[in-house]
């Protein structure tokens, strides 16, 4: 059994690096002009990066000078401009884009705090921006890959694939199993695949390093979340297993998470994606690092796995001897994470197209108090295909989508989430439109109390009702005349009020 360790979440993200080494890096724009070969589009690209640094530079002059909230925010609007550019030009042929990212490394370099900010958190470079700088320096140095995904993520020609010492590639069963779940993914469960991908890459600085340090698979990281929750952290199982992992409560606490300060930290990504590496380490070494009984085992459960291979050593999950004392669920668990862990790999040689999505984040604080529903109506699409409530979500597990933060929140956001907020959230038509609209609510219609049952003035006593699969806290509370609220307080639930079919509540202050 391993050591536990303490589970504990990683502090919020800092905002921007004030970097003194930036005030004496080199011209881009004199440099890209000096070079003969550049051609027009490849100088307008670098002199525009180096107007951004200037930009950088200026706000980080402003933050030193006093200026900080102003700074801090010139800064990071340079900061994702640079970002992107270096992004571009690492698509585009013939552009150097090893050498925009070297001066965005200059820019980046050293570390400080703005004076008179001691309490404040260091305003350092995020993880995330960190992610997409390597990522653009990878793709321009020409590294070479099978898979646009793994160009599209750093550190992917080392340990990628690799599985105590084995090329993931070489692990996977093509059989049939795998071939039909493949289909399955490529045809109705299309849309869940790229969702889950599109989520994962919002969330990647969070989860990957912490597979990445026990040398275990990014594929295999985001087959298991897309097939256990399709990317969303609030995911919860009729069975009670909860979070981007789907750990059940038991199995959680073994590892660490469970309800810590009133939140259950099975919702927490990096604290999910830790606990996961843990579990599949112990079941590796208990299973000979068997890929397939391990995933079994991660569905179908440990017990039952392991009294499987000591009752059947040697058998590989296919066999059919294993197949036949495995649940239908278990058995069709593992081909589906297989297959999601081989598109992951090679998209391009099935014509999936994962969309490209920009993963840094940053610390945004609110100016004005306001919810993650209302900020996502003032935030608009911002160039992607649904908006950020499910970003918003993920990133900040903790609170619900309705509650109303107070000024001096800090939330985990998108690093493009920074001008978009300035621009349509803090003041003006756009701000008071979202505020209207999230305050809107439909009128209430009393229902006519039944014959010989209680009146709705009159609180219930004694009455309960017994959760059916599907049923919600909210839908309850309305079919017995109170709010979710009331339910939630004579049962002591707290947010976010996971419920499991079987489950008994309480209905005190509710009506007939």
């Amino acid at each position: 059994m391993l050591q536990r360790r303490s589970l504990r979440p990683a502090p919020l993200l800092a905002i921007l690096v004030l970097s003194l080494a930036a005030l004496v890096a080199p011209a881009l724009g004199a440099a890209a002009a000096a070079d003969p070969g550049a051609d027009a589009g490849h100088e307008a690209l670098y002199v525009e990066f180096e107007s951004a640094a200037s930009d950088y530079r200026a706000g980080i002059a402003k933050a030193v000078a006093g200026e900080r909230r102003p700074g801090k925010r010139m800064a990071q609007r340079a900061m994702e401009r640079m970002l992107d550019l270096a992004a571009t030009c690492a698509r585009t042929e013939g552009c150097d884009g090893e050498r925009l990212m070297l001066r965005f490394d200059a820019l980046l370099g050293a570390r400080t705090r703005v004076a008179g900010e001691g309490d404040a958190p260091e305003i350092g470079r995020t993880a995330a921006a960190a992610a997409t700088a390597s990522n653009a320096r990878a793709t321009a140095a020409g590294a070479s890959s099978d898979s646009p995904v793994l160009a599209d993520f750093p550190n992917a020609a080392d340990t990628l694939n690799q599985l105590n010492g084995r090329d993931l590639r070489e692990i996977i069963v093509q059989n049939e199993a795998v071939r039909a779940a493949m289909a399955e993914w490529l045809t109705h469960l299309r849309p869940q695949l790229i969702n889950a991908h599109e989520q994962y890459q919002y969330l990647r600085f969070l989860m990957w390093p912490e597979y990445e340090r026990a040398g275990l698979p990014e594929a295999l990281l985001f087959a298991i979340m897309a097939r256990e929750s399709g990317g969303r952290v609030h995911a919860i199982s009729s069975a009670g297993a909860a979070g981007l992992m789907q750990f059940m409560p038991a199995t959680g606490r073994r590892f660490g998470l469970g309800w810590h300060d009133g939140f259950d930290t099975r919702f927490e990504p990096q604290l999910a994606a830790r606990a996961s590496v843990e579990y599949l380490n112990e079941r590796f070494a208990e299973l000979g690092h068997d890929l397939e009984l391990s995933l079994a085992a991660y569905n179908g459960g440990e017990g039952r796995v392991g009294r499987l291979a000591r009752e059947l050593p040697g058998r590989s999950f296919w066999d059919p001897s294993v197949q036949a004392r495995l649940p239908k669920e278990t058995r069709d668990y593992v081909p589906y994470v297989l297959a999601a862990a081989w598109l992951f790999l090679h998209p391009e040689e099935y014509g999936l197209q994962f969309p490209l999505v920009n993963g840094a984040a940053t610390v945004l604080r609110l100016e004005q108090p306001a919810s993650l529903n209302q900020l996502t109506v003032c935030l608009g699409n911002g160039g992607t295909r649904y908006g950020f409530f499910r970003a918003l979500r993920n990133l900040n597990p903790r609170w619900l989508p309705g509650t109303v933060l107070p000024a001096g929140t800090e939330l985990r956001v998108p690093a493009k989430v920074m001008s978009l907020y300035d621009a349509g959230c803090v003041s003006g038509e756009r701000a008071d439109r979202a505020l209207a609209l999230v305050n809107a609510r439909r009128p209430e219609v009393p229902a006519a109390p039944a014959a010989h049952s209680p009146s709705l003035d009159s609180p219930s006593r004694g009455a309960t009702h017994t959760v059916r699969r599907g049923d919600t806290l909210s839908a309850v509370a309305r079919r017995h005349g109170c709010s979710a609220q009331t339910v939630a307080r004579a049962n002591g639930l707290r947010s976010p009020y996971a419920l499991w079919p079987g489950q008994r509540l309480r209905l005190d202050g509710c009506g007939g």
